[in-house]
């Protein structure tokens, strides 16, 4: 046996620089090869992917409408918001421009306050001439006072007349020497509203002639019993049997005098009209529950007080001869002249007749008298409906009284003058004791717009003076009413606006 023994391996044969340099060459030929290979297939797939198919354009269609709903959804969205803000902006504008209607509603309340306060003559209505009452900036906004003309306010068409309103020139509802006779003859009125008026007030249960009390009230739905106390306000006269909005309000249905367009058309818009081209106000118009006239002054049926009045301002002979006079007239009932007094003198319209005065002595002294009852009617301001209602005056002598005071106005100084017009001093008599020419209360309806003559205000107020410092005693705020300026100043308005 052969033993094999271990022999060492045999050398390598180095390689040459030629056999590497041919190997690197081959390896790089194929590295090459392959990556072509490689580039070839990803070019392949990428045009396969990039086919289109059936199923993927409908996928690219769905997308392209649901991205169209989704910005049509925004474009609404910022419509509807950029919308609201512009609201939203409008009404801050209105806003503020009611605001500002309302402050120069209040600083014309606080001006009229001054004004009454400071009158030369205190019971003499300020004329709207002494006054600022129409179109008066305040900043931005502008006030106007609505009054009433009750010479000639049943002709205002398009514009209502400016100042100050009179309480006293209408029949307040609950002076005592009111009748159911004396106010039947109103326009609109009849006998058994008014009587049913006087039930209301009256302090008993007692049923008048046509009147209503309790047991008619009972009936209505819902019932409701009869006050039977004074009233407290002129729309309360809606609860008196009998009354309707109608009557009450007639065709001046926003309260300013003057006949609206809606208030000339028949029955076409609220309210119901006649369509005559003049304003039925209702009774509205003749009615106040807030005249009253302090009672201070010298009284006029006692001698000794008017002597020396009368010494005082028209000298002692001339104080005898009327004081002789007011004897030798007799009194209520032919009462016999008295040496110590003369006979009662019913109202300060008869003092005058009986004492044989000129007018302008009784002017010089009229202020100082005081009156036999504290509620009466200005028969300077009053107009002819309410003077038809004063006994004595009637039918016959108010038109009359009405044109001499349009046309005398410097002779209204006393109410003397109410005898020179009548030319019956029974009948002067007769009317004395409901007349007066002092006011010591007064409505003042403001209206107001604000900037860019928007946010219309409008608020009632009644003044009271018979205390000497002016008094709000009512505040109603009338804006729910509408436009009550009437057409010329809204045209006026339009005008402004559009210059600017």
């Amino acid at each position: 046996m052969k033993l094999l023994v271990d022999q060492p391996p045999k050398p390598v044969e180095a390689e040459t620089p030629r056999v590497l340099a041919l190997r690197r060459l081959t390896q790089i030929a194929e590295l090459s090869r392959q990556q072509t290979e490689l580039r070839a297939d990803l070019f392949n797939r990428a045009r396969e992917r990039s086919k289109p198919r059936l199923g993927d354009r409908r996928n690219e269609g769905s997308v392209l409408i649901i991205v169209l709903w989704i910005s049509f959804g925004l474009v609404a969205l910022t419509l509807y918001f950029a919308h609201s803000m512009s609201l939203e902006l409008r009404a801050a504008d209105n806003r503020v421009a009611a605001v500002e209607a309302e402050q120069a509603i209040n600083g014309a309340a606080r001006y009229l306050s001054n004004i009454l306060a400071t009158v030369a003559y205190p019971g003499v209505m300020p004329a709207p001439m002494e006054i600022l009452c129409e179109a008066v900036p305040v900043g931005e906004a502008t006030f106007w006072l609505i009054g009433r003309d009750t010479n000639d306010w049943a002709i205002n068409l398009t514009r209502p007349a400016f100042g100050l309103v009179d309480e006293a020139a209408k029949l307040n509802l609950n002076a005592p020497w009111l009748t159911a006779e004396m106010i039947q003859y109103l326009p609109g009125m009849t006998p058994q509203i008014a009587a049913a008026i006087m039930d209301w007030r009256d302090e008993d249960s007692t049923v008048s002639t046509d009147g209503a009390e309790d047991e008619t009230y009972s009936r209505f739905t819902p019932p409701y019993k009869a006050k039977n106390a004074p009233f407290e306000s002129v729309e309360e006269l809606r609860l008196v049997a009998g009354m309707t909005a109608e009557i009450l309000y007639g065709e001046d249905a926003n309260l300013n005098g003057v006949l609206d367009p809606n208030e000339n058309d028949a029955d076409a818009t609220a309210p119901y009209d006649n369509r005559d081209g003049r304003l039925d106000p209702g009774l509205m118009e003749y009615f106040t529950v807030h005249s009253y006239e302090p009672t201070g002054g010298t009284n006029i049926n006692s001698q000794a007080d008017v002597r020396a009045l009368l010494e005082t301002v028209l000298g002692q002979s001339r104080a005898g001869e009327i004081i002789t006079q007011l004897r030798r007239t007799g009194g209520p009932g032919g009462q016999p002249p008295s040496p110590t007094n003369y006979p009662p003198v019913g109202s300060v319209l008869e003092f005058y007749l009986r004492g044989g005065f000129t007018l302008d002595e009784f002017a010089e002294i009229a202020d100082y008298l005081a009156p036999t009852t504290n509620i009466l009617v200005n028969v300077n301001t009053a107009s002819q409906p309410v003077l038809e209602c004063v006994p004595g005056i009637g039918f016959d002598y108010a038109a009359q009284l009405v044109a001499y005071r349009e046309s005398n106005p410097g002779l209204l100084r006393s109410v003397a003058w109410v005898a020179e017009a009548m030319g019956s001093d029974t009948n002067a008599i007769l009317a004395g004791p409901f007349l007066t020419t002092r006011s010591y209360q007064y409505t003042a309806d403001i209206a107001a717009v604000g900037r860019h003559q928007r946010g219309y205000q409008r608020v009632q107020f009644v003044f009271d003076t018979s205390e000497g410092t002016p008094i709000i005693v009512r505040r109603q705020d009338l804006t729910h009413l509408g436009w009550a300026l009437g057409s010329d100043t809204r045209a006026e308005l339009l005008a402004w606006k559009e210059q600017r």
